[in-house]
């Protein structure tokens, strides 16, 4: 049987303006023990950023994190999956796309987000 993403899609989005500096962002993921932010400008989600993005697109690349704004090192677009979509689908497009975040849509609006660690929980945890 296919798992839905309505199961367990994390609905709790988590955001960062997209002129705060990196070193804001990172310390509002370590607050919100997240590992990716929703980029937002003009109320509207334009990117999205993850840890793995503040080190290799930011540290490695030696950006001053007090003056670099997150717009500098999103993502974009904004990879998403429907919510109707199973979790096997999910998976197929984390790895056809190589990213580890996916925003979740219901009627074309993001309403939550999905990691590889939600999916392995999924499939680890199939009865």
């Amino acid at each position: 049987m296919l798992t839905p993403l309505a199961l367990f899609v994390n609905r709790n989005i988590q955001k960062v303006q997209a002129d705060a500096t990196i070193s804001e962002t990172a310390r509002l993921m370590r607050d919100r023990r997240g590992g990716s932010l929703f980029i937002e400008k003009g109320g509207e989600y334009v990117g999205i950023v993850s840890e793995s993005d503040l080190v290799h697109l930011a540290i490695a690349d030696e950006r001053n994190p007090e003056k670099t704004a997150v717009r500098e090192i999103m993502r974009r677009p904004i990879i998403s999956v429907d919510i109707d979509q199973s979790a096997k689908a999910a998976n197929d497009l984390v790895h056809k796309r190589g990213t580890r975040h996916l925003a979740v849509k219901e009627a074309g609006k993001i309403v939550g987000v999905l990691s590889v660690r939600d999916l392995l929980n999924c499939f680890k945890n199939r009865p």
